[in-house]
């Protein structure tokens, strides 16, 4: 028997919205986009409304909520839906705090409904091949450099240098995520450095140092002021070559040799899943990630930095 479509409202209508879930969800016929829930964007031809209480007060039939806003926001809006019966699926970080996300699947677990905590940048086409080929071997070092221009893919977003808004962390946790699902084991902080400016409450840049255990050094520098090209890039040495993920997992390189370049489906990939687990009301809620920028929050020293303006 042929499923009905799964009835999402999408909350937050900013730039990750419009750029990946929009053309995500009109592609997958498990779903269909019922209802937004924003203070200022919409989607033609959708119905809009700016509080999720008066989507839900409404007449429209929505089954799951999909949450594009910032993560200060998150908590409230998931428990809400949650209570509402709805699935609920969140966007990275999946949270401000790890006990916002634990309280959120304890919420979920109860009401026997999908909590889906998403990392868009594991499924980039390479990481699950990179994946497969570190587990043949030893790992030496890793080394992740992930260096973006803030203005570029957050024109105007005050609120990411604000507390809760992670900085530098919002893009340098797509790497940690795709070092959490490649390595054979969650590498441990040593020591971190948040480069934080004046007039900020959130890194601009910050260099971590992990390990493994067997002793393998795991160093991450991330920018959040690089202008010109991009540099979202992972290279591990092992005991049997070099492999180097680039173009943030798009690209799989072996001793210099590209030997995969993908094509980006990440949210495609995402939305498959969050339909396969509505479908079985499972839940899929892995913190790791979160908990490294956490620890680096915990441990790390604080470098002023510059006064920055957008």
């Amino acid at each position: 028997m042929t499923r009905a479509p799964v009835r999402l409202a999408l909350i937050g209508i900013g730039k990750i919205a419009r750029d990946q879930h929009c053309p995500a969800l009109a592609a997958d016929q498990r779903f269909q986009l019922v209802a937004t829930v924003s203070r200022h964007g919409r989607v033609d031809g959708v119905p809009a409304f700016t509080d999720i209480d008066s989507l839900l007060r409404s007449q429209y039939k929505v089954d799951a909520v999909s949450l594009c806003t910032p993560p200060n926001f998150r908590y409230s809006l998931a428990k809400e839906a949650l209570a509402a019966g709805l699935h609920v699926m969140l966007e990275k970080p999946p949270g401000a705090t790890l006990g916002e996300v634990e309280d959120l699947k304890n919420r979920a677990e109860r009401a026997g409904l999908t909590l889906f905590a998403t990392w868009h940048s594991r499924e980039a086409d390479c990481v699950d091949e990179a994946g497969t080929w570190l587990a043949q071997r030893t790992i030496k070092s890793v080394r992740i450099t992930w260096k973006e221009d803030i203005r570029r893919w957050h024109p105007g977003q005050d609120w990411i240098l604000d507390a809760g808004g992670f900085g530098v962390f919002d893009p340098g946790i797509n790497a940690l995520s795709i070092l959490c699902k490649m390595l054979p084991e969650i590498p441990i902080l040593q020591r971190a450095t948040l480069h934080i400016p004046a007039n900020r409450q959130s890194p601009i840049a910050a260099q971590l140092e992990m390990k493994m255990s067997n002793g393998a050094r795991v160093d991450a520098d991330f920018d959040f002021l690089q202008t010109g090209p991009q540099t979202w890039e992972i290279e591990v040495d092992t005991d049997d070559g070099r492999l180097l993920l680039s173009e943030g997992g798009r690209i799989l390189s072996i001793d210099g040799i590209q030997r995969h370049a993908g094509e980006d489906r990440e949210y495609a990939r995402l939305y498959a899943r969050f339909a396969e687990l509505i479908a079985t009301r499972e839940r899929d809620v892995d913190v790791t990630p979160l908990r490294i920028v956490a620890d680096a929050f915990l441990l790390g020293s604080r470098v002023p930095a510059a006064p920055f303006e957008f």
